[in-house]
């Protein structure tokens, strides 16, 4: 069991490491391609928003694949698109070859999530999306460093790096991942849309996409954020990122624990409120290395206690459709990525370099307020097929 999760989680190491290393080497890849950073910066948007938009069509799309096919074809296409963004010779090519890499994110990431609460016990679900969002986590701590450092020269052979990783999870899942739980009789669009009826899901996609706002406000211009810390030294700022995906891991293994533990909810206001706290101090914090190395170890570890709390209190208001209900999470995850670059060069624009993570610590307390109005019942809702069922037992996974 835990082998399968792990496996799963090697291709969440590729997709973290594509989505975010993107953020540390946009300089050098506006410097080669003869374009502003704001013009370079597209290509998050334009992968981030491309995701958003496939997830849920392909998990309704796929929804009778066989799930190892899935998992392979999407990672076969993910590989090859980032194969193809080494190779783009404009930022018109590579802006096509981040569609087409998003396709593959799209379709593998919440599958593999979905899987992971398939393969557990109730009681584990936690546990599981946590050790595939560890995927993600491991490449904040790993993948981004590594990308960024190896990219210092040349931002190609940071895309060849995350080409190889891509590589590397497809031949590992096709070599050793089998057995997974066969997927589950089709149901009507109708009893597949019916969460979406319910006010608590509409209200936790909506937390989802404002706290990745609000994190990426920050992240996506990280380098300007850091930047009286480190300098403009790159090593500084590889060193940063470095503690900060360390913290990352150790956040998402201690959100999977303690959602297994306590209300999911509970914990997205808690970690949330430091969170929140967190930002409020970065300007402040960002002046020396020493504060930000501590800003680097508080907030990914409050931030990503957060990230594995939302999805595991969307899958436990109806575990029967954690397929849809992951594919709408990871929507809003991405819709909030791609409009972090946006808030976070208007409020550079109104609030400065310095000032500007002050509107993440707003956007935090939005989604926290969102959060509290729209989940005060923890009650799971009652499932839509029978008990005995193979959707009811948590085979529903498209």
């Amino acid at each position: 069991m835990r082998l399968r999760l792990i496996l799963l989680a090697l291709g969440t190491f590729a997709v973290g490491t594509d989505g975010m290393v993107i953020a540390g080497i946009l300089g050098l890849i506006a410097h080669d391609l003869d374009v502003s950073i704001s013009a370079a910066g597209q290509m998050i948007t334009v992968f981030a928003l491309s995701y958003a938009v496939l997830a849920p069509v392909l998990a309704t799309l796929a929804a009778k694949w066989p799930r190892r096919r899935t998992l392979l074809l999407a990672l076969t296409v993910f590989t090859l698109a980032n194969a193809l963004s080494a190779l783009a010779p404009t930022l018109g090519t590579l802006l096509l070859t981040r569609v087409l890499a998003a396709v593959g994110a799209a379709l593998y990431t919440p599958t593999a999530s979905a899987a992971a609460t398939a393969l557990v016990p109730p009681e584990r679900r936690g546990r599981a999306i946590a050790t595939v969002m560890g995927g993600i986590t491991v490449a904040t701590a790993l993948g981004v460093p590594l990308g960024t450092w190896l990219g210092r020269s040349d931002w190609r052979l940071t895309m060849w790096l995350v080409t190889a990783l891509g590589a590397i999870a497809l031949g590992g899942l096709a070599l050793l991942l089998r057995d997974l739980p066969a997927p589950a009789p089709g149901v009507s669009l109708r009893t597949r849309l019916a969460p979406l009826t319910d006010r608590r899901v509409l209200g936790g996609t909506a937390t989802t996409f404002l706290f990745f706002l609000a994190f990426q406000t920050v992240y996506i211009y990280y380098t300007v954020a850091s930047a009286p810390a480190t300098g403009g030294d790159q090593s500084r700022l590889t060193l940063l990122l470095l503690v900060s995906g360390v913290f990352s891991v150790v956040g998402s293994n201690l959100g999977g624990r303690v959602v297994d533990r306590w209300d999911p909810t509970f914990v997205v206001l808690t970690a949330g409120t430091l969170t929140a706290a967190i930002s409020l101090a970065l300007p402040w914090l960002m002046q020396s290395m020493a504060t930000a190395l501590i800003a680097s170890v508080l907030n990914p570890l409050a931030g990503w206690t957060v990230a594995v709390a939302l999805p595991a209190r969307l899958v436990s208001l109806d575990p029967p459709s954690a397929p849809l209900l992951l594919s709408l999470n990871s929507t809003a995850l991405y819709l909030g990525i791609a409009g972090g670059g946006v808030t976070g060069s208007t409020a550079m624009a109104i609030l400065g370099t310095r000032w500007f993570p002050l509107a993440s610590t707003a956007l935090t307390l939005l989604s926290l307020a969102v959060a509290y109005a729209t989940t005060r019942e923890t009650q799971p809702r009652p499932p839509a097929y029978p008990t005995n069922s193979p959707q009811a037992l948590g085979e529903s996974v498209s």
